[in-house]
């Protein structure tokens, strides 16, 4: 099976040493994306869960759109929330950007802590 690394250059600035994105197959698996500034990985946008998960989710976007697919290909997401109070107001951000009726599978799992000291995480599962 051929793998792909990929790095983009448009993309969020990683927070670490990882790629955007690794194609196996017909699988794209992207790499969890913070709340933080497109160009600026130490800067965490201020603010509520909502504004958190919303800045996660054009993060995702960006890197979508790099790797030339979108969020109806997302089959697959992992949600990572430090209060787990917050998912009903992750959630109402969450879904406004995938199709009605077209959600992903997934999974959200409750962390004691996260870089940059966000409060939610995101990562996907996409097919190509």
């Amino acid at each position: 099976m051929d793998i792909e690394h990929f790095i983009f250059s448009d993309a969020p600035e990683r927070v670490g040493p990882f790629s955007h994105a690794v194609k196996a197959g017909h699988f794209l698996f992207v790499t969890g994306q913070m709340p933080t500034l497109k160009n600026d990985r130490t800067t965490l946008i201020s603010g509520s869960i909502e504004a958190q998960t919303k800045q996660v989710m054009e993060n995702l976007s960006d890197v979508l759109r790099e790797a030339k697919t979108d969020f109806d290909n997302v089959i697959f997401a992992r949600v990572y929330l430090v209060n787990f109070q917050d998912f009903d107001k992750m959630n109402a951000v969450y879904e406004q950007y995938f199709a009605k009726g077209k959600l992903p599978a997934r999974t959200c799992i409750g962390v004691t802590g996260l870089a940059v000291g966000a409060s939610v995480e995101i990562d996907f599962i996409v097919a190509v």
